[in-house]
């Protein structure tokens, strides 16, 4: 296992070079110039480093990757303009007809259902398989290409031994892909556990602020490669302006997930034992089923826990209407704290019977941390569990 080493210099100034300015200009433009035609030519032909057009390439959005390559340990990377085309870019690009996906089935959403009901329309098979790599061989096929995965999961927390997935994948020579978007590379580094592949939502934790869409893949040079390729003419590229506000972001990622990480552990602590809880989980708590994973890969639990209340679907209505503070919707990784009711929103689509074989159960709730006073953010959860 290769480990690298974070310093703050590469947390604030990754992807900046000595002649640029203090902070980098934003490079709103949809193509670029040249001094003559040779200098286009070799530009066009691979001879010559140079930007064309921003589909393809601009300075604001490589300054980005280059930032959250250097904080994932990557070699290289490229931004697309959410989460989801970042995910559905490694699966088009990798996959063909005939192939075969291996998958766990503890995944967000949407990726459920880009999985499900659009990848079979390009004849790409797929195998849900659980959260244990211990179990997978009996899943893997010849025709199994890729292992795609996230940990912690989405909306349930299930841990997944990255060190033991990296070791599945390899022994059957596929692609290992990891969503990362909950732990972040401040909390965990897949590539450091043999990941080929890692994907990202910008648009969560790494802005951090609720303001952009954004995602990216990172990697191996020739991996991503093929990435670019695909996205540059395809088109889920990442605006210039966005990529500006995310690079931004990345500055105060680590001292941003610190607060997230301390506060989410504080209020788990604090709620766990609560009466009208049946359940609640945090990876740094001891009483999570994969807490001596989550202690082995990950630098901190993250700013992401869940509970299940007692009284299921009606209680988990009446706790998000009872909060006062907390905001309701669907997105997680802001600076304020966000509550939502998974079985009624983000996973609703799924069957009972899928939710259920990922642990979301009707009264699931989701908070994640913002970066309020702890003891406020306490508070105003414990009056949505007075109801």
């Amino acid at each position: 296992m290769s480990t690298h080493r974070i310093t703050n210099a590469i947390r604030i100034r990754a992807g900046q070079t000595p002649e640029k300015e203090h902070s980098t200009p934003l490079f709103l433009t949809s193509s670029f110039c040249y001094d003559d035609a040779e200098e286009m030519r070799a530009v066009f032909a691979d001879e010559k480093e140079g930007n064309i057009y921003s589909r393809f390439s601009n300075p604001s959005v490589q300054e980005f990757v280059d930032r959250l390559a250097a904080l994932e340990g990557a070699e290289t990377g490229f931004a697309t303009a959410s989460g989801m085309s970042s995910i559905v870019a490694t699966f088009l690009t990798f996959l063909k007809k005939g192939d075969h996906l291996l998958v766990c089935n503890a995944i967000f959403g949407s990726t459920h259902t880009i999985i499900t009901k659009y990848l079979p329309k390009y004849g790409i098979e797929y195998t849900y398989v659980n959260t244990d790599p211990s179990t997978w061989d009996a899943a893997i096929r010849p025709t199994t290409r890729m292992v795609f995965l996230e940990t912690p999961t989405n909306p349930g927390l299930e841990i997944v031994d990255l060190a033991a997935a990296g070791a599945v994948a390899r022994k059957h020579n596929l692609l290992f892909n990891v969503d990362n978007c909950f732990a972040t590379p401040i909390g965990q580094t897949p590539i450091d556990f043999g990941a080929d592949l890692v994907v990202h939502s910008a648009t969560k934790w790494l802005d951090g602020q609720g303001r952009v869409l954004g995602g990216a893949v990172l990697g191996r040079k020739e991996l991503i490669k093929d990435v670019y390729l695909f996205c540059r003419s395809t088109g889920p590229s990442l605006s210039p302006f966005n990529a500006w506000v995310l690079s931004r972001s990345l500055e105060t990622l680590d001292v941003r997930m610190e607060r997230h990480s301390s506060n989410a552990l504080y209020l788990a602590q604090a709620l766990e034992n609560h009466p009208a809880i049946a359940s609640l989980r945090y990876p740094f708590l001891p009483s999570h089923p994969q807490h001596a994973i989550a202690k082995k890969q990950m630098k901190n639990g993250g700013g992401i826990f869940c509970f299940d209340l007692k009284g299921g679907l009606e209680a988990g209505r009446k706790f998000l209407d009872n909060l006062r503070m907390l905001s309701l919707t669907a997105n997680l990784g802001d600076t304020r704290s966000i509550a939502s009711h998974p079985a009624s929103t983000t996973h609703a689509k799924l069957t009972p019977e899928e939710r259920a074989a990922v642990n979301i159960t009707p009264g699931l709730i989701r908070i994640s941390v913002g970066l309020e006073h702890r003891d406020d953010i306490l508070s105003d959860i414990k009056k949505g569990l007075a109801s």
